[in-house]
């Protein structure tokens, strides 16, 4: 076995040294006596009812904190600190508490031809001869222009806001089968929750009372009457982002779409025509439909022709077709003493400019 350590503050002087000191182990200083836990009672002490003949000493007392102790409280100002400033500088902003919906308010006006309809066989020479000789087909008619942020939102805030936009477009007015009486389930899930049960019931229970008409929604021609004459429909337009406020993103699309169409079950010897539509769409955005991707579509606003005055355009639009003229007949009045009458759409006159020119 070692030999016992020294004492805590060196061999006391006059001891002996040296490690054969045999009773260097028993020899206590005066700094082990004073560390020492355990103390003899005195002489008066244990006449008295003192039991035991020593006493336990309190533990010495530490002048100052324990380094553990400086750590905590040192954490916990750090962490103090860090949520003050988080709170009164975060890269954050309070969010704005959603408002909702408005419900669409859309405009659906027939433009009525002042003589028959040019048609030709060859849909090619029709658009050639026509406004739209320029236009793409399709999404790429619809192209984005060129972002950037706003104030309160992002570059990436805006281009979502703008994707959106296009896509509503392209699926509500550029997609053959929505056109023509198809499935209208891709349009209805770009726009707020908070709509839907305004375009389900425009769908069922179409109205032209500024609210209800299929046509304020999307492009939707009845299969019973016409067909598309090429599936590649031609587009041209515009779309513009801009902050409304703090907490919402507006988009305005002002697109011109032209349609070739036949009537239903002819065959593609029948004369097609060109059938016009300019719309005029403003979305509006906040935080949470850009997160999902949705739009609240709050104006709409519709022109379209050649097509007659005197029937109702909220289920469909009624193209007139390859020699066909509008009826003379004006569309029917309003007597405001008859409390069922609804709002009639209004009624316009396409402009010979707007035609082909054969």
């Amino acid at each position: 076995m070692g030999e016992p350590p020294d004492p805590p503050e060196g061999t006391p002087e006059g001891a002996p040294g040296g490690g054969d000191d045999e009773y260097r182990s028993v020899v206590f200083d005066e700094t082990f006596v004073r560390a020492a836990r355990l103390q003899e009672f005195s002489a008066q002490e244990r006449i008295t009812d003192h039991t035991p003949a020593v006493r336990r000493l309190p533990p010495a007392r530490r002048s100052g904190l324990s380094r553990q102790a400086l750590v905590l409280i040192l954490l916990i100002a750090v962490a103090f600190g860090t949520a003050v400033y988080m709170g009164v500088r975060h890269p954050y902003r309070t969010p704005v508490a959603a408002r909702p919906a408005e419900p669409l308010r859309m405009t659906v006006v027939p433009l009525a031809p002042a003589g028959a309809v040019p048609g030709a066989r060859d849909v090619g020479l029709l658009y050639a001869h026509s406004p739209a000789a320029g236009f793409r087909a399709g999404a790429e008619g619809v192209p984005l222009p060129p972002t950037r942020r706003t104030a309160n939102f992002s570059d990436d805030q805006v281009v979502t806001a703008l994707l959106t936009a296009q896509d509503y477009v392209v699926r509500s007015a550029l997609d053959p089968a929505v056109v023509t009486g198809g499935e209208t389930r891709t349009v209805r899930v770009l726009l707020d929750s908070g709509q839907q049960e305004q375009f389900d019931e425009s769908m069922h229970r179409p109205a032209a009372d500024g609210r209800h008409a299929v046509t304020g929604w999307l492009v939707r021609f009845d299969p019973a009457r016409v067909r598309l004459a090429d599936p590649h429909i031609r587009v041209r337009g515009t779309l513009q982002a801009a902050e409304a406020d703090s907490g919402t993103l507006e988009v305005t699309t002002d697109h011109t779409v032209v349609y070739a169409l036949r009537p239903a079950g002819a065959g593609r010897d029948a004369e097609a025509s060109l059938f016009t539509v300019r719309r005029e769409l403003r979305f509006r955005f906040d935080r949470e439909d850009l997160r999902l991707r949705q739009a609240e579509l709050v104006v709409s606003h519709v022109q379209a022709g050649p097509q007659s005055c005197t029937q109702d355009p909220s289920p469909h639009l009624h193209p007139l077709l390859a020699g066909q003229r509008a009826p003379s007949t004006p569309p029917p009045g309003t007597n405001p003493y008859a409390p069922d009458t609804t709002t009639p759409a209004l009624c316009g006159t396409l402009s010979e400019a707007a035609q082909p020119k054969l």
